[in-house]
C-alpha cells in the first residue's frame, strides 16, 4: 500500500526572520529549477521508511577543539561534523514505480539536533533527462541537478540546508530504468548555527562591515567576484573569481593553499551571499552555487592556491572577474572583501601601505592595521585589493580580530606570479582590469504582464469574460500609466489605458473591461506597452496569454461512471476534435465495485473524442467486477456506453448539433447571489411567457424541476444539498440555455 510523508519537522529551532529571509530561495547548484514530486501533490504516491538517522554529537566538545586547535591562520573555520557513510540506491531508501513507468528514488538524512546538513555524493550518475532534487523540511529546494551540475563529474557536494534533516530525490525517466547510480560516503552535521536559526544573526564579531553599508559603495564589482567556499564539507574558506588576459570569462579563482584539503573535486562555492541591509544583518540568497572544481597549482611558499571551477557561474548569478596587479609595489591603500566565520560577506579597509614580509615561511604582504571592519578565521583565501582595485593577494593568517585588529598577512601574487602566469596569461603586462561577461544595463522602463485570472478553463454558457490581470513595474522609476491592449485571437483588439502609481517591483492588479467571448476554443491575449509613454526596454514580458473553451450556446452532457474493483487502473479524458482536453478523472480508489461516478460536462456544437484507459489492460469488467459507463444528455440522449469489455482502451466519439441559443430569447439571464450558501433568485427575460427549468448536479441527476413566472423570476433552494457545482438549465422548445450554480458550505 502506498503512503504518504513523514510529518514535517516542528519549528521550534527557527526564527521567524530567518523563514522569512528564505523566502523563495534555493533552486541551483548550479540547478535547472523545477519542483521535487515529494513537495507536491503527488506525494502521497511515494514509498515511505526511507529515514536513515546519523549518531548524535557533542557540539560543546567540538567548539572546545576547534578553540584548542586555533592558530595564526585564518582557516578553514570548521562549522560540522562529518560522518563517514555507505549510504546508495541500492541499499537505502525506497523506490517508486510511478504508473508512467518512470522511477523515483527517495532517501532522508536526519542528523539529530543539527543546525544544517550538507553531504557529499562520491558517485553521481545521473542519465539525460534524470534531476536529482534536495530540500528540507519546510520546502526550500536545491536543484533539479543532472549530469552537467558537476561538469559531469562522477563526484558532487551538496550545500547546506537548515535543520535536522533533508530528503535526496531522484526521478528516473522510464527509457533510462537503471541508468542512475548513487552513493553518499560523507554527510555533514552543522554543529555551529551558521544560519543563525537560534539567535541573532552573524557568528563573526561585531566590527565586522556587511557590503552592502556604505562603506562597500566603491567596491560593487569586486564584491561580485568573492564566494565563499565549503571546503571538506565542514568547514569554510573564502576566494576571489579572477580575470585573464584573453578576459574569456574561465572561472579561474584564487584562494589560499592551506585551505586546501585532499578532494577539491566536491567542494561547493556560493557567490552573492550578501545581507540586503546594512543594520540589521539579513540573509541572503543560498541559491548561487557552483559545485567542483580542478586544483591547477598551489604553493606552500606563498599560502596560495588556483582553481578553475568545473562550472562557469550562471548569468543569474552576475558574478564579476576581479583584475590584478602582479607588481612587486607595495599598496598605498588595501581592502579585503571576505567571510569572517563562515558570516555573510563583509568588507574590510586599511588606509595605510603594506609592508613585505615573512609569515610561517610564506611571503607576505602585512596589514599593519585595519581602519574598518577586521578578518576571522574563515577569511582564509579571500583576496586583498590595492587602491586601483586590483588584487595583490589572498589571506594566509594573522593576529587581527575585533578586539585588536591588526597584523594580518597575505600571500604576495607578485611571488606566486610564475605560478599563476600559464593561467592567468603573459600578453597584457602587470596590471590588468576587471571583466564580467555582459554589462548590465539598467531597465527605466520595464512593464510586465504577469498573470490573467477570473477567467475559467472552460466557460459553460457565458457570452462574455471579465479578466483580471497583474502589471508589475520591473523598471527602476515610479510608473504611472501603461496601454493594455487586449483581446481573442480572430477577434477584435480592446485598449484600456492603466495609471496609478506604481514603485519598482512592486505588482497591481488591475479589471479589464469585460468582452464578449467567441464559441469554442480561445486564446486571450493581453500586452502592456508604453510605460510612462516611454518605450518599454523588455518587450519578452510584455504579453501573457492563456487558453480556454467556450461553450455558448451550451447543451449539458453527463458521463456516469460505474467502477469495478480495481479504480486505480482507471483514467479517462473529454476532448476536442482539436486535441483540447477539456475534462479529465481517475484513478480511483480500489475495491469500489458497482460505485458510480459523474461528471457533467458542459458543451457545444461540435466533436468530442471520449477515452477511457485501463492501466492492468482488462477494462472495467468480468474477472475484477461489474464496470460500465454511460455518456447521455439530460434529455436522455445517450451518445457513447460500454459494457466494460475492452482491454487496455475504449475510445467513443460523439457530435453535437442541435445546440442553439433559446427560441425564446433571453436577453438576460441573471442568478443572485451566486455562489450562495443556498438560495438562488432566478431572473430571466422571458417575453412574458412560463419558462420550464430544471437543476442537474455532478452525477447529470435532475435535483430540482420547476417552472418560473411569466415575469421569468424563481427561487432555486439548494439549501439541502451538498457544496459544490451544479448548472441550472432553461429549457424552451427543443433548447436550453446552461448556468453554472456553485453552492458553498
Amino acid at each position: 500500500m502506498l503512503r504518504s510523508l513523514e510529518a514535517p519537522l516542528h519549528l521550534t529551532t527557527l526564527s521567524f526572520a530567518f523563514l522569512l529571509a528564505w523566502c523563495g530561495a534555493a533552486q541551483a547548484q548550479v540547478g535547472l529549477g523545477g519542483r521535487p514530486i515529494g513537495l507536491s501533490p503527488g506525494a502521497a504516491l511515494l514509498n515511505t521508511g526511507r529515514t536513515v538517522v546519523l549518531p548524535a554529537v557533542d557540539r560543546q566538545v567540538l567548539i572546545a577543539e576547534d578553540e584548542q586547535n586555533a592558530s595564526g591562520r585564518k582557516g578553514p573555520y570548521r562549522f560540522g561534523y562529518n560522518h563517514t557513510v555507505d549510504i546508495g540506491d541500492r541499499t537505502h531508501g525506497a523506490w517508486t514505480l510511478l504508473r508512467n513507468g518512470d522511477r523515483v528514488w527517495q532517501v532522508t538524512l536526519h542528523c539529530p539536533a543539527a543546525f544544517s546538513v550538507n553531504f557529499r555524493f562520491d558517485r553521481y550518475v545521473v542519465p539525460a533527462g534524470g534531476k536529482v532534487f534536495v530540500y528540507d523540511a519546510w520546502g526550500h529546494t536545491l536543484g533539479a541537478f543532472d549530469a552537467s551540475s558537476n561538469g559531469g563529474g562522477p563526484v558532487m557536494g551538496v550545500s547546506q540546508l537548515p535543520g535536522d534533516r533533508i530528503t535526496i530525490e531522484y526521478q528516473e525517466p522510464a527509457e533510462r530504468a537503471g541508468e542512475g547510480s548513487f552513493h553518499i560516503d560523507r554527510v555533514t552535521h552543522g554543529y555551529r548555527d551558521i544560519f543563525d536559526m537560534a539567535k541573532d544573526f552573524g557568528e563573526s564579531g561585531p566590527c565586522n562591515i556587511n557590503v552592502i553599508c556604505p562603506e562597500g559603495d566603491a567596491w560593487r564589482d569586486q564584491i561580485r567576484s568573492v564566494a565563499i567556499i565549503t571546503v571538506g564539507g565542514s568547514g569554510f574558506c573564502s576566494g576571489t573569481l579572477v580575470n585573464n588576459c584573453a578576459e574569456d570569462g574561465t572561472p579561474y579563482f584564487l584562494t589560499a593553499n592551506h585551505c586546501l584539503d585532499a578532494d577539491v573535486e566536491d567542494w561547493v562555492f556560493r557567490f552573492n551571499w550578501d545581507s540586503p541591509s546594512c543594520d540589521p544583518t539579513e540573509n541572503g540568497p543560498l541559491d548561487r552555487t557552483v559545485s567542483g572544481c580542478e586544483l591547477l597549482v598551489n604553493s606552500e611558499g606563498t599560502d596560495v592556491a588556483l582553481l578553475q571551477l568545473n562550472s562557469v557561474p550562471p548569468e543569474a548569478y552576475q558574478v564579476y572577474y576581479s583584475g590584478w596587479d602582479h607588481s612587486a609595489v607595495p599598496a598605498e591603500q588595501v581592502t579585503g572583501i571576505h567571510h569572517p566565520s563562515g558570516d555573510i560577506k563583509k568588507i574590510s579597509s586599511s588606509s595605510s601601505a603594506v609592508t613585505p614580509v615573512t609569515f610561517d615561511d610564506a611571503e607576505c604582504w602585512n596589514v599593519g592595521v585595519w581602519n574598518a571592519g577586521t578578518t576571522e578565521q574563515g577569511s582564509s583565501g579571500s583576496g586583498l585589493w590595492n587602491q586601483n582595485k586590483q588584487l595583490v593577494g589572498q589571506l594566509f593568517g594573522g593576529a587581527a580580530n575585533c578586539d585588536n585588529s591588526v597584523d594580518d598577512n597575505y600571500g604576495r601574487l607578485d611571488v606566486s606570479w610564475p605560478l599563476l602566469e600559464p593561467y592567468l596569461g603573459a600578453a597584457c603586462g602587470d596590471t590588468l582590469g576587471g571583466w564580467e561577461p555582459e554589462e548590465v544595463v539598467e531597465l527605466v522602463f520595464d512593464a510586465a504582464i504577469t498573470s490573467i485570472t477570473n477567467v475559467a478553463a472552460l466557460q459553460c454558457g457565458e457570452d462574455s469574460i471579465a479578466p483580471v490581470i497583474t502589471l508589475k513595474n520591473n523598471g527602476t522609476v515610479v510608473m504611472t500609466s501603461v496601454t493594455i491592449t487586449f483581446g481573442m485571437l480572430g477577434g477584435p483588439s480592446y485598449v484600456q489605458d492603466w495609471t496609478g502609481s506604481l514603485q519598482p517591483g512592486q505588482t497591481v492588479t488591475v479589471p479589464l473591461d469585460t468582452i464578449p467571448l467567441l464559441g469554442g476554443a480561445n486564446v486571450l491575449s493581453v500586452t502592456s506597452s508604453s510605460p510612462n509613454g516611454s518605450v518599454d526596454q523588455v518587450a519578452a514580458n510584455d504579453t501573457w496569454t492563456i487558453n480556454f473553451d467556450a461553450s455558448s450556446p451550451a447543451a449539458l452532457v453527463s458521463l456516469i461512471l460505474t467502477l469495478d474493483n480495481y479504480g486505480s487502473d482507471i483514467t479517462w479524458e473529454l476532448a476536442t476534435e482539436t486535441g483540447n482536453v477539456l475534462y479529465e478523472g481517475g484513478p480511483y480508489p480500489d475495491f469500489q465495485n458497482g460505485q458510480l461516478d459523474s461528471t457533467a460536462f458542459c458543451l457545444t456544437n461540435g466533436c468530442y473524442t471520449f477515452t477511457i484507459n485501463d492501466f492492468f489492460g482488462n477494462g472495467l469488467c468480468c474477472d475484477d467486477g461489474e464496470g460500465r459507463y454511460v455518456i447521455r444528455d439530460v434529455f436522455g440522449t445517450v451518445y457513447g456506453e460500454s459494457d466494460g469489455q475492452y482491454a487496455e482502451q475504449n475510445m467513443n466519439e460523439f457530435c453535437l448539433a442541435g445546440v442553439a441559443v433559446p427560441e425564446v430569447p433571453f436577453p438576460t439571464v441573471t442568478v443572485l447571489p451566486n455562489p450562495s450558501a443556498g438560495m438562488f433568485n432566478l431572473r430571466a427575460a422571458t417575453g412574458g411567457k412560463e419558462v420550464d427549468y430544471l437543476v442537474v448536479d455532478a452525477m447529470g441527476r435532475s435535483v430540482i424541476v420547476g417552472r418560473s413566472s411569466a415575469l421569468g423570476n424563481a427561487i432555486i433552494d439548494l439549501s439541502e444539498r451538498p457544496a459544490g457545482i451544479y448548472h441550472l438549465v432553461l429549457l424552451t422548445g427543443s433548447s436550453s440555455v446552461v448556468k453554472r450554480l456553485v453552492l458553498s458550505q
